[in-house]
């Protein structure tokens, strides 16, 4: 019993240090302003992992994306030469530096008038479906030059599936396990 009421008492004190420390009126309350901060930017897979260097990390997090192209274009295309010297033009027909401003713009763009889709061959960028191969359309992208044949061993990351199917109604996602 003695237990219990110890328990109860030390519960009752914590509880009630916080609410005495989340008063409204009080400077140190992190939600006072309902302020947020964008801390990361992951428009399209792997994109900013591949492109983005360590040092503009923090810069390229929090720049707006109508900013990203003119900003991060010139980067991107560096990165891209440097994964792959023999870049001419991709699949979609893209030079470097069409490329690389498209990329840069980390975001993922949705139409919807089209079928959404990463790459389907025919239908580009129209958002993604959750069973679009989208590391292996990247490594395309990069590698494949123009008719996407070149460097067969680049262009693929050989993960065809995901390992529990998704749903064929809401929320879509596969279930967890």
């Amino acid at each position: 019993m003695k237990n219990i009421f110890r328990a109860s008492a030390l519960l009752l004190l914590a509880v009630s240090a916080l609410f005495a420390s989340c008063k409204k009126d009080d400077d140190s309350n992190p939600f006072k302003d309902n302020t947020y901060q964008q801390e990361d930017q992951m428009g399209r897979p792997a994109i900013n992992t591949v492109f983005v260097t360590t040092a503009d990390k923090d810069d390229f997090n929090t720049t707006i994306p109508s900013a990203m192209g003119s900003k991060y274009a010139s980067k991107f295309q560096t990165q891209l030469m440097a994964l792959n010297a023999g870049y001419t033009t991709n699949a979609l027909g893209m030079d470097a530096a069409t490329f690389s401003g498209a990329l840069a713009t980390d975001v993922l763009n949705v139409a919807t008038d089209k079928k959404t889709t990463f790459f389907d061959g025919t239908n580009v960028l129209t958002g993604r479906a959750l069973a679009d191969d989208v590391i292996s359309v990247e490594l395309l992208l990069i590698f494949g030059g123009p008719d996407g044949t070149a460097n067969p061993a680049l262009t693929d990351d050989h993960v065809d599936a995901n390992d529990v199917p998704f749903l064929s109604t809401f929320p879509y996602l596969a279930a967890a396990h």
